[in-house]
Order: C-alpha cells, then sequence, then structure tokens
C-alpha cells in the first residue's frame, strides 16, 4: 500500500471561531433588522451620548467642566443655520455626519491630529449641546477646551 500526498487545491481552512463568529453577525443583523417599531415611535435614532471618558483629551458641554451649551433663538433650524456659519470660519472644519438636529465635525490641527466634536441640537431649550475629543492619545494639551471656548465666543457673537 503506497500513500500519496495530495495538497489541498484552492481550499481554504477556515477556524472554527471564524465561523462562529460570522454566524453571530448574522442573527444580530437579522435581529435588528425584525426589531419591532411601536405605532407612533420616531425612527430617528437616539441622541449621541456626548459623555466623555476618564481622559484629559475630551471636553463637553454637559458635565461641571466650565463649559456652556451653545443658546440660540429662533427655531432649531435657525441654531443649525447659526452653527454651520460658526464652522465656516474655521477652514481646519470638515462635517463629515449631519441630521436634522445634529453635527459630526472633524478638526484636523496643524501637526494632522485629528478632533471630533459633535452638537446635538436640544429644539426644546434652545441650546446645542457638544463634546470635542481628540481621536488620538489621551492628553491634547488644552487644544479641545481651548478651541470649544472660542467657538463659544464666536457663536455668541453670531447670534447678537
Amino acid at each position: 500500500m503506497t500513500l500519496r500526498y495530495t495538497p489541498l487545491e484552492n481550499k481554504t481552512m477556515q477556524h472554527p471561531r471564524a465561523s462562529c463568529t460570522t454566524a453571530l453577525l448574522a442573527a444580530a443583523c437579522w435581529l435588528g433588522s425584525v426589531s419591532a417599531q411601536t405605532p407612533g415611535e420616531s425612527s430617528m435614532p437616539a441622541p449621541k451620548d456626548l459623555s466623555c471618558p476618564q481622559t484629559t483629551n475630551c471636553v463637553n458641554s454637559l458635565s461641571g467642566s466650565g463649559l456652556l451649551p451653545l443658546r440660540y433663538a429662533g427655531d432649531p433650524a435657525q441654531g443649525m443655520a447659526l452653527l454651520r456659519a460658526t464652522l465656516a470660519s474655521y477652514p481646519e472644519a470638515k462635517v463629515v455626519n449631519s441630521g436634522p438636529l445634529s453635527l459630526e465635525v472633524i478638526f484636523t490641527t496643524t501637526l494632522g491630529f485629528k478632533d471630533q466634536v459633535d452638537f446635538v441640537v436640544d429644539a426644546q431649550i434652545g441650546q446645542i449641546a457638544y463634546r470635542s475629543k481628540s481621536l488620538l492619545g489621551i492628553y491634547d494639551f488644552g487644544k479641545n477646551r481651548s478651541r470649544m471656548t472660542d467657538f463659544n465666543q464666536r457663536f455668541a457673537a453670531g447670534a447678537r
């Protein structure tokens, strides 16, 4: 009896965990697509979480950090228009995602570091909450705080 070696051609071996992960992802997608929605419930996504992790490279207008939300007069569309006009005064800012009551903006520093700023309009009280966080590292030399302090001042000047 002669044993012959036959190489597996064009066949890939898959790790058992990979197929399990694929199955779990497929199930999660399926469950997400069939979740029930009650009548009258909005299909709008939930408001973005604007909390900051316990790092020094993130500031927001919701905590006791001394930064206040942006206040506007009029309807939410006017608040968003003022927000966009203020952002236009920052050449380093790029809007990467927008909704009717929210904006996600990336600011790129002169050294190439990227900071993400999320704005969410609260139409009930006429203000815009925000969070500014560095996308890299845990320390930002106070850049997010100084930018948002300046942003607050420019926004308030435009609101007058």
